[in-house]
């Protein structure tokens, strides 16, 4: 076979396919490796041939190579893209009746100052609740942490604190000026999932900023 010949043969192989219209990535995913894989076994055909017959340099041959990967990673990409936007867009949904929202953790010295916190962090609506550790039945939790170059002990009550990630930075601000401690703990999580219903509470029981 001509060089020339081969060459057409490669490139006519090599131009993408005439689209089809489709509603499923899915389908798109099992196709896409399927044809990869046909790809690379022609090319690897036709060098092959190529070769036998004295008809390719072995250049010519790093070139096809060169061609069928660059084919397969450029449909890759395609499925790729396609794929991230219907999972984007499935992640999205009801975006508009949420938030980004976090917990935190806040440690009080006793139920009083924890009471106390609790209610001002509530009037101020940078939270939409506060969880009080260990609360009613049982007197405190046990800290054990290093402070002053030594091993410290202490009684503490833990707050969870449950608000919008935007209002982090003035529920931070409000806790520092509003505790006992030189150093108050204040510690957030992000909420990645959960009952919708109640995280749209969240963003209703809160203040925009």
């Amino acid at each position: 076979m001509p060089v020339g010949s081969l060459s057409r043969a490669v490139s006519a192989f090599s131009s993408p396919p005439p689209r089809r219209h489709s509603s499923a990535p899915t389908t798109l995913r099992r196709r896409a490796p399927l044809v990869g894989a046909l790809c690379i076994l022609s090319l690897g055909t036709l060098s092959a041939i190529a070769y036998r017959s004295g008809c390719a340099s072995a250049q010519s041959l790093r070139r096809f190579h060169f061609l069928g990967l660059f084919f397969c990673l450029c449909r890759s990409k395609v499925v790729n893209q396609l794929s991230n936007r219907s999972l984007h867009s499935t992640i999205m949904e009801g975006a508009s009746t949420t938030v980004p929202s976090i917990v935190v953790y806040v440690t009080v010295p006793n139920k009083e100052a924890g009471m106390k916190l609790a209610e001002s962090i509530i009037k101020e609506r940078l939270a939409a609740c506060v969880n009080r550790v260990p609360g009613m039945y049982i007197s405190c939790i046990e800290s054990v942490y290093w402070w002053d170059g030594k091993v410290q002990t202490d009684s503490e009550e833990l707050l969870i604190i449950k608000t919008r990630e935007s209002l982090l930075g003035a529920l931070t601000e409000h806790v520092k000026s509003n505790h006992e401690y030189e150093v108050p703990e204040v510690i957030a999580m992000p909420i990645i999932g959960g009952n919708q219903k109640y995280l749209e509470w969240i963003k209703d029981s809160t203040r925009d900023e």
